[in-house]
C-alpha cells in the first residue's frame, strides 16, 4: 500500500481582498492538482494568479522535497484557506485641505497538497520468479 506524503506553500501579502480570493481558493478545493491548474488558468478573476502560483509551490516543494518519488498523478489539494494579511494605512486628498483615509488590504494564501508514492515496478518483477520457481516445485 502506497503511503501518503505531504508538503504546503504560503503566499503572503497578495493584493486582493481575502472575501475574493476565497472565492476564487473554494472552485479548487479538494480536486486533483493536475485539474486545479486548468482551472485556475481560465478563471478571469484577478486572485486566479495568486492561487495558482501558491498551488503549483506546494506541489513542487512536494515533488522536489520528498525523501521517496511520489507519483505526480495522485496529487491533490488537501487544504487551502485563504487569511487576512496585513492592511496598510492610507490617506487620500480630498477637497478642503482633508485627507481621507482608506486600507489597503491584503491576503495569505495557504495550501496544503497530499500525493501517494509510486509503486516501484522493479519489486512486481522480482516476485515473479519467485511464483514461477513456485509453481515448478509444486509439479
Amino acid at each position: 500500500m502506497a503511503e501518503t506524503y505531504f508538503a504546503h506553500a504560503y503566499e503572503k501579502g497578495i493584493d486582493s481582498q481575502p472575501r475574493k480570493t476565497n472565492v476564487v481558493a473554494g472552485l479548487v478545493r479538494d480536486r486533483y492538482v493536475a485539474d486545479a491548474v486548468v482551472i485556475l488558468e481560465h478563471t478571469p478573476r484577478r486572485a486566479a494568479r495568486a492561487v495558482l502560483k501558491a498551488v503549483e509551490s506546494a506541489n513542487a516543494n512536494l515533488l522536489n522535497n520528498s525523501k521517496v518519488s511520489i507519483d505526480p498523478k495522485t496529487i491533490r489539494i488537501a487544504r487551502i484557506f485563504v487569511t487576512s494579511g496585513t492592511r496598510m494605512r492610507r490617506y487620500k486628498p480630498a477637497s478642503r485641505g482633508r485627507a481621507l483615509p482608506y486600507e489597503k488590504i491584503s491576503s495569505n494564501i495557504f495550501v496544503e497538497v497530499a500525493g501517494e508514492e509510486k509503486v516501484k515496478k522493479a519489486a512486481e518483477k522480482a516476485d515473479k520468479p519467485a511464483k514461477a520457481e513456485a509453481k515448478k516445485e509444486k509439479k
